[in-house]
């Protein structure tokens, strides 16, 4: 980068927004400090300058700006900002300067131990004062142009003259006071001058504090400010607006002497999804209710199932009371309202007596009209729940029943932003681009928790900054801003630090597989790019048909096949969940279809891998395979490409399955065969296994292993390979352990034709 001229320069801090600033700054930084540093320093100055309106912390502006001088020492645009943070900091300085008061009536210990306080607080202030003095003389300095900062400076440097002046007074005036003579009696004037010096101190102490008074601090926000603060939510900002009118309204009403019969219900339920706000805004409706004096107290108490449902008869109905009565005058805020109610609950499980009994309090004339009862839960579970208790519904008009949307992309990075500033963090343009992928990522149900799995994220990334062992960054940028880097997680192996493409052609063997899955995903790629660029796309079958023998590969392919998908961007997550048929088989009608969700729910945004899918279909009636296989086709079309299925299984078997079911066959067109893996393959696996403990298979072992293998082709493939290396290694433990003399270390990470032959023998007699 050439040196910048004058006019370019004043163009960027002109026209550069705070983002594109900070970007700008990070990028060019270490160039800008050796070549144009006491432009560098401008640039900072400038940045500062447009984060003062956007509620960031002082303290972080005031550490840019103190970074900024360490650049350029002289530049006085920074001085003069720095001066005014430095200003604010003084405001606390005359704190210390409290004297109890003097009285004459104390007797001569109680005299002695108020002095003696009286010169500890003026010896402690002096020491701060003077030091004090000389840097505002100094600051003042730089105000010779401002003509309101320089009467301000001056102000602060009489009133505060003038406090050491009656410090010094009042020391003199103590020190006249004798308290050594011992005398039982003293002079009442010297007590009077004393105490008249301790006025003025106090009444200098209020001068000084009003200086820095800022009335903005002192309006306290009201509950609709707060609410208006919130990001996104218009609708719901809309309708509690409304009702807050509304409620205002009612009011008014009353004062002007009309009655109203029929009293406003304060009853509320709000409908969500986790992390949209229903605990925020029913604070925030507890805050509003006491604001108009619908309510005596602004107070929410929070409480959910396991607290209100006992676990014997009569507990239910004391652990309601007793809430219901720490609520009375606020706010009782029930979160998951729904699990009150379970689907099929026994006679043991005591939900409806809680219901019953917050129903019944809430229209006593003991507690009736005393606190207000607000519920929250998900949209259709809480649909459900008031459904199926119509005296429960009745308390709450249709009015009353808010539905909080699901945060759109846009507002949840701008909560990120916002998280991220109020602790003292700012975002890059490439680090916003992460969260939003890692956003993305996340939300593949209704279990998404918007702005708590933002906080969770912007915490996480925090965290991980924080234990990094080094950083090339400038101190500035690394306890200040999160980059990309930041959000992403470390590869905790070498493994993990491949590619998912390289993964799979670092797996032995398996060429056709590795060729039919690299030509495929190439295929994806393509068809998502022609779509990108709105040109016709080819449709494409995610889900597809793993056969094999078993140990040739199909669970360790598939879990590379995921993360290949979310690299090309068609699946969220990119992890697999492996199930059997255990996994999704119940013992009755009804749950194995229970089960299969469950399972497909926890797979959402990945692939879920049925192994040995087969033996999901039996010829008789009394088995409910057939019941996981229609929910299977029937969640597959729910979901569309948030979902990819794998079936497994030996090849004419699963054929059979998908002939069970034709929409199962129609959904199910890419086949992947896995060959049984060769001799010189098993070995190689063998080797590859070995070495990731650190072993290694002698020349003689693997003669051997050859010999063998030449002879009889053993049951699992790879599986075998590995368990067979597994034996060896305690075999190999068994035999070292007999020797009476001391072990050559190059023996432990040896395994031999002894220890592979052990190990042969030992497995070929559990096939």
């Amino acid at each position: 980068m050439n040196k910048m001229n004058s006019s370019k320069a004043e163009q960027i801090k002109k026209t550069y927004s705070e983002q594109e600033m900070l970007d700008y700054l990070i990028s060019n930084y270490d160039q800008l400090k050796s070549e144009q540093p006491k432009y560098l320093a401008d640039l900072i100055v400038s940045f500062t300058n447009q984060l003062l309106n956007t509620g960031m912390n002082q303290q972080f502006i005031k550490r840019w700006l103190e970074h900024a001088l360490e650049i350029d020492p002289k530049n006085k645009s920074a001085l003069s900002s720095l001066s005014t943070y430095r200003l604010q900091e003084k405001r606390h300085l005359t704190n210390s300067l409290v004297f109890t008061p003097l009285r004459e009536s104390d007797n001569r210990s109680q005299r002695q131990s108020t002095l003696l306080k009286y010169r500890q607080v003026c010896e402690s202030f002096l020491l701060l004062a003077d030091e004090e003095l000389q840097q505002l003389q100094h600051e003042l300095l730089l105000f010779k142009d401002n003509e309101q900062m320089k009467k301000t400076y001056d102000d602060l440097i009489e009133v505060l003259e003038k406090i050491i002046e009656e410090i010094v007074q009042l020391q003199k005036r103590l020190n006249d006071f004798d308290e050594l003579s011992g005398r039982t009696f003293y002079n009442v004037n010297q007590v009077e001058q004393i105490q008249e010096t301790v006025t003025t101190i106090a009444e200098l102490k209020n001068r000084w504090i009003n200086y820095f008074a800022d009335p903005a601090e002192d309006q306290e926000t009201t509950a609709l400010q707060q609410l208006n603060e919130m990001i996104g939510l218009t609708d719901v900002k809309r309708r509690i607006e409304n009702f807050y009118r509304y409620l205002k309204f009612q009011k008014a009403r009353k004062e002007y002497g009309l009655q109203t019969k029929d009293e406003p219900s304060l009853n509320m339920i709000l409908l969500g999804n986790p992390g949209t706000g229903k605990t925020t805004i029913a604070r925030l409706l507890a805050k509003i209710y006491h604001e108009l004096g619908v309510l005596p107290s602004e107070e929410v108490i929070e409480t959910n199932r396991s607290q209100l449902v006992g676990s014997f008869v009569g507990q239910t109905e004391e652990n309601v009371r007793m809430i219901v009565e720490k609520a009375l005058g606020g706010v009782l805020f029930i979160d998951e309202a729904y699990s009150l109610k379970r689907t099929g609950q026994s006679g043991n499980d005591y939900g409806q007596t809680a219901i019953d009994t917050l129903v019944s309090l809430m229209t006593s004339k003991e507690y009736g009209g005393k606190f207000s009862v607000i519920l929250a839960g998900y949209p259709e579970e809480m649909r459900q729940f008031l459904d199926a208790n119509t005296g429960l519904r009745s308390r709450f008009p249709q009015s009353n029943i808010i539905e909080l949307p699901d945060y759109s992309l846009e507002e949840l990075l701008e909560i990120g932003r916002k998280i991220a500033r109020s602790n003292d963090f700012l975002l890059t343009t490439k680090a916003k681009k992460s969260l939003a992928y890692l956003i993305e990522q996340e939300q593949v149900d209704q279990t998404f928790g918007n702005a708590r799995a933002v906080h969770n994220l912007i915490m996480q990334a925090i965290f991980q900054k924080g234990f990094q062992k080094q950083s090339t960054q400038p101190e500035i940028f690394f306890y200040t801003v999160l980059d990309e880097n930041d959000f992403k997680k470390p590869a905790k192996n070498e493994q993990d630090s491949l590619s998912p493409m390289e993964k799979l052609n670092k797996l032995v063997g398996l060429k056709e597989v590795k060729d039919a899955v690299q030509t495929y995903i190439s295929f994806v790629k393509m068809q998502t790019l022609r779509k990108e660029h709105n040109y016709p796309s080819v449709p494409i079958q995610l889900h597809s048909v793993f056969t094999g023998n078993p140990g040739t590969g199909k669970t360790t392919v598939a879990k590379i096949y995921a993360e290949l998908l979310k690299e090309c961007g068609m699946l969220k997550r990119g992890h697999l969940v492996v199930v059997g048929r255990a996994d999704l088989i119940a013992g009755y009608v009804g749950q194995s279809a229970l089960k299969t969700k469950k399972k497909i729910q926890e797979a959402l945004g990945g692939v879920l891998f049925i192994d040995e899918a087969y033996s999901l279909f039996r010829e008789n009636n009394q088995d409910y395979g057939k019941e996981v296989v229609d929910t299977i086709v029937d969640e597959m079309t729910k979901h569309g490409e948030n979902l990819v299925i794998i079936l497994a299984g030996y090849p004419n078997e699963m054929e059979q399955l998908l002939e069970s079911n034709p929409g199962l066959k129609s959904r199910f067109k890419k086949f992947f065969h896995f060959e049984d893996y060769s001799a010189e393959e098993l070995i190689a696996i063998m080797k590859l296994f070995a070495k990731s403990y650190a072993y290694e298979l002698d020349k003689d072992a693997v003669q051997l292993l050859q010999h063998e293998l030449s002879i009889k082709k053993p049951k699992g493939n790879g599986r075998f390979a590995e368990n067979l290396i597994h034996e060896a290694i305690q075999q190999q433990s068994l035999r070292l352990m007999k020797t009476d003399h001391t072990l050559d270390l190059a023996c432990v990470n040896r395994l031999t034709k002894e220890d592979i032959n052990a190990a042969f023998q030992i497995l070929l007699k559990g096939e």
